[in-house]
């Protein structure tokens, strides 16, 4: 594999200069922005800030994949997201859920076998294979809210809510090269500003419940 191959995925580049993207490039400041809040907000939270620390790493990956636009830059970019997602899926299983932690270790794992199934199936359906891979989690996070609805309603409208912001977010990723020809700046940059905003959502619905749980004493 070329690691320095550059590539062009998005309606906005137009050659392969640092600065070919730049509002792709600057919207992953909202993801910034989400790691500095949130690192205020879950002091005390060690899987809160480790969380908010993966949303600043995120940041970092995505400005790189689109200024740089290489293979490395494109790993930089979806590695970060990748680890968020099996954390919050640890986190809510061991905290959330209230698994011991070898068990939230075994269920956190189970995300690829999951995926292994749902992507060949996702890839069937037209616009959803666009962005397959990304549905397999507002998918989870919807089955995750159907679980604890009873045994933590809060946390799991909160996942709801997490799950349509995500939604929204990929559609918008998918019509990027579609609307391309008439949106010549591309809606890519529409997925960093909700998604910050959705991954703060995530770790602020985690520290709520981890409020809740501990009482009023906290």
């Amino acid at each position: 594999m070329d690691w320095m191959q550059q590539f062009d995925d998005y309606c906005e580049r137009t050659d392969f200069t640092f600065w070919s993207e730049p509002l792709n490039a600057v919207t992953n400041l909202a993801f910034l922005i989400a790691a500095i809040v949130m690192w205020r907000r879950t002091e005390g939270l060690w899987m809160g800030r480790l969380l908010s620390v993966l949303v600043g790493v995120i940041s970092v990956g995505s400005f790189f994949n689109h200024t740089f636009a290489t293979v490395w830059a494109g790993a930089a970019d979806t590695a970060p997201i990748a680890v968020f997602i099996l954390a919050v899926l640890f986190a809510t299983n061991i905290h959330v859920v209230g698994m011991k932690a070898w068990q939230a270790a075994l269920a956190t794992l189970g995300f690829f076998p999951f995926a292994a199934v749902a992507l060949p199936l996702l890839g069937r359906i037209p616009f959803i294979e666009i962005s397959g891979f990304y549905w397999t989690v507002p998918i989870m996070l919807v089955g995750y809210g159907l679980f604890l609805r009873g045994r933590a309603p809060a946390t799991a409208r909160g996942y709801f809510f997490c799950a349509g912001l995500l939604s929204l977010s990929i559609i918008v990723r998918s019509l990027d090269m579609i609307l391309c020809e008439i949106w010549p700046s591309g809606t890519h940059f529409l997925w960093h500003l909700i998604n910050g905003v959705m991954l703060a959502a995530m770790i602020e619905v985690y520290r709520r419940h981890m409020l809740a749980a501990a009482g009023p004493e906290r």
